[in-house]
């Protein structure tokens, strides 16, 4: 029971990482690497606002989420459309993306190198026990967890029950039909691509209040959102969230009883078997 937990209370937390680069590769079709820097600039944003106002890293949110909405804009206008103009295919976006945010990533760690060193960061937030079921569990974590589940809930609704969200599903289906329904393309495309920046972000201020952090960790983040929305299935936000859910409980269950340096190596074997036996995602349709 206590890894059943501990798993849902992790994996809760690693939705809204997945969900972030879910809009950013499946409905902008930009397979971002430097999304896990993301994360961490968010981490740093709530690390500052604990340390140095002593206020709630939360608050954080405030400042952190629209500089990430705006910031991945001006990144999307400005460096990754110009490549989506130019690419005659997806496969040829693709290459281009990654090639191009696989600089951006080394651009911002080198930033956050300079703004804020090269050492470890973390601080004391609600680090005491809660109780589950009669098993004590931290409480960051569970806060962690119930804040990532409202994020996730409102990100579903808004997919799915508004305009925009209409229209996002749409684009990740087939841009070209998008078009061809009076849907504007380039500004939707923008408007995932900043929204997935900016929802990293908040997982970021998230996992700060139980993780401890460096500037060039964000690598390892980027990889695991990677692995949750292949296994999900690309641009499945509902997939997205059943997948680190399971990464979750994999990577406490290989934690708790055989050994915590492996929880890496079973995130990739996860991702290798779901490669092998079901390549389009948990949810992702079979190609005909």
């Amino acid at each position: 029971m206590d890894i059943l937990i501990t798993g849902i209370l992790l994996g809760a937390t690693y939705s809204l990482i997945a969900m972030g680069l879910t809009l950013q590769y499946g409905v902008a079709r930009i397979m971002n690497l430097a999304n896990g820097e993301m994360l961490v600039a968010g981490a740093f944003g709530a690390f500052w606002v604990f340390t140095a106002q002593q206020a709630s890293p939360f608050a954080a949110a405030l400042v952190v989420v629209p500089g990430a909405f705006a910031l991945n804009w001006l990144i999307y206008r400005y460096l990754l459309r110009p490549l989506v103009r130019r690419a005659k295919n997806r496969g040829m976006l693709e290459v281009d993306s990654i090639l191009a945010t696989f600089g951006m990533s080394f651009v911002l760690v080198g930033i956050m190198l300079m703004v804020f060193g090269g050492g470890y960061f973390t601080y004391s937030y609600l680090a005491e026990p809660f109780e589950i079921f009669g098993s004590p569990f931290a409480l960051n974590r569970v806060v962690a967890c119930l804040v990532a589940v409202a994020i996730s809930g409102l990100l579903y609704w808004g997919l799915n029950g508004t305009r925009t969200g209409m229209a996002l599903r749409a684009l990740a289906v087939d841009p070209a039909a998008a078009g061809l329904v009076a849907i504007d393309v380039p500004r939707m495309s923008a408007f995932s691509f900043a929204l997935g920046g900016a929802v990293t972000a908040a997982g970021g201020i998230v996992l700060s209040t139980f993780l401890t952090m460096d500037a060039s960790i964000g690598v390892v983040f980027t990889m695991k959102a990677l692995i949750i929305v292949i296994m999900g299935g690309v641009g499945d936000v509902r997939g997205a969230i059943v997948a680190a859910l399971i990464l979750g409980l994999a990577e406490t269950a290989v934690a708790s009883l055989i050994d915590p340096g492996l929880t890496l190596a079973a995130a990739y074997l996860l991702f290798i078997l779901v490669l092998l036996l079901r390549p389009e995602g948990l949810f992702g349709r079979r190609q005909s």
